[in-house]
């Protein structure tokens, strides 16, 4: 049998199998079409080649032959995009738990979740006050320093200490960009990073939108486990370390200064870079030791604090500090992905930061969040009995709250939701299996404490429901 008719007889059975699938189904390997039809490599090739100029089959490099979609139906519904389904391939985002985290709650149902201040806490006048001030600059509009203006980043600088300077500090889009940069600069994608277990859902979807596999790492009530943490370098050939070492976000620990020592002495006998989430900089009701990245002097921290958490959402502004090569492609990121953080917003964070509104304003947070969170741990104390809180941070949004073995913790979440209270699933805050049933509570997403106080009581109405068996 000659070559040509070789191919017409595989282009034949496989438009006849393509026939039979669904769009968007995969077709046998290369190597099975080989074995199945006795020919050579190249004859399966052609055969191929054949049905996708005929529009029946779609190849894509690596991942192989899919069907088509039928050209009766897309000339029937136009809006037909199930093709891009094949194209796209099977690298998606998940934004899940950070669209969860984002969205405002119902009409008439509390949210005790959430990472931003409530409105009535956030210094909205004194920031428009602020943003009328840099508008009025001359240069407010002009093209600002790629790497961020040179005040704000002295500033920045100076709010980290050490001996850090201006120099090693880059201006981004928040926290959330800052990470995204980070782990697209310091790893390449299939590779692994280290992620502390439980840690924060926003950080695990920026990873694994990287092309990164996360790595859990187990924790204490003193912070990462350093002993794990070199076992995790050790197994998986890792170079990155991901973790939030003040008030750590959703359990509130806070690494021990002996701890810190011993972390980066892990990451550095690794070769390993460690991104410091330093996020909660300005939500400490107590002193905290000195973040990493002032006891690091081989480059080894990424150090990110943003000003979001503690003004209000849309102030995008955070920096990243590094040094070295690593700073040198942090920079490049940022400029091929979004060239620079706008002009304007600059502005109004350097004449916002340098009023006197600013000292106001964190003496007023760091009050709030004292009395917030005695009052959640009151009311949870009160209302949820049969729950633990296994110790109370020294400032922070949240507490972490551990249920019962035998509560249902996706069952209690959505119960909750109908009846009208928002928390968060502990599932989202890891990478791997979870140990035991988990929730987490934020106190400072309610309009005052006396709906906070009524969040908890619906929440603990409902988890005594599930516990004594009742239908929801």
């Amino acid at each position: 049998m000659n070559d040509d008719s070789s191919i017409v007889r595989v282009a034949t059975s496989l438009r006849a199998e393509a026939a039979r699938l669904r769009p968007g189904d995969r077709l046998p390997s290369s190597r099975e079409l080989v074995r199945r039809y006795g020919v050579s490599p190249v004859t399966v090739s052609r055969a191929l080649a054949a049905l996708t100029a005929e529009g029946k089959v779609i190849t894509r490099p690596g991942s192989g032959a899919f069907v088509a979609p039928s050209t009766a139906a897309t000339a029937a519904d136009p809006s037909d995009l199930s093709w891009q389904t094949v194209s796209l391939g099977d690298r998606s985002v998940d934004d899940s738990a950070v669209v969860g985290l984002l969205t405002p709650p119902p009409e008439g149902v509390i949210p005790l979740t959430g990472g931003y201040l409530h409105a009535g806490l956030r210094p909205s006048k004194a920031l428009a006050n602020a943003a009328t001030r840099a508008v009025r600059r001359p240069d407010a509009w002009a093209l600002p320093p790629l790497n961020g203006l040179t005040e704000l980043r002295r500033w920045f600088a100076a709010e980290v200490g050490g001996g850090v300077t201006q120099t090693d500090v880059l201006i981004v889009s928040g926290g959330q960009a800052a990470l995204t940069h980070a782990f697209r600069a310091l790893a390449a994608p299939g590779a692994a990073a280290l992620v502390e277990t439980p840690t924060y859902p926003g950080a695990l979807a920026a990873a694994r939108a990287a092309g990164l596999r996360t790595v859990a790492v187990p924790m204490d009530g003193d912070g990462v486990r350093p002993d794990l943490l070199a076992e995790a370098f050790a197994v998986t050939g890792a170079r990155v370390f991901y973790c939030q070492p003040t008030l750590h976000n959703p359990t509130g620990a806070v690494l021990t200064a002996e701890r810190r020592e011993q972390v980066l002495a892990v990451a550095r006998a690794a070769g390993a870079f460690v991104i410091e989430d330093d996020y909660a900089r300005y939500l400490t009701t107590g002193a905290v030791p000195a973040s990493l990245i002032t006891m690091d002097t081989h480059g080894t921290v990424v150090h990110v604090n943003s000003l979001s958490k503690v003004t209000a959402p849309s102030m995008r502004v955070a920096a990243v500090t590094a040094r070295g090569p690593a700073a040198r492609r942090l920079r490049a990121a940022q400029l091929v992905e979004s060239f620079f953080v706008a002009r304007p917003l600059q502005e109004t964070a350097l004449e916002f930061l340098g009023s006197p509104a600013w000292r106001r304003h964190r003496a007023a947070v760091t009050a709030e969040l004292g009395t917030r969170r005695d009052a959640l741990a009151t009311a949870l104390a009160r209302h949820l009995p049969a729950v633990r809180v296994p110790f109370l941070p020294a400032g922070g949004l949240h507490l972490w709250v551990r249920l019962p073995r035998e509560a249902d913790e996706t069952a209690l979440v959505e119960r909750a939701q109908r009846a009208g209270v928002l928390v968060s699933p502990g599932a989202i805050y890891h990478a791997a299996e979870q140990p035991s049933p988990h929730i987490r509570v934020t106190h400072i997403a309610a309009a005052h404490i006396a709906e906070l106080t009524e969040g908890v009581r619906r929440l603990g109405g409902v988890l005594e429901a599930q516990l004594a068996g009742k239908p929801s």
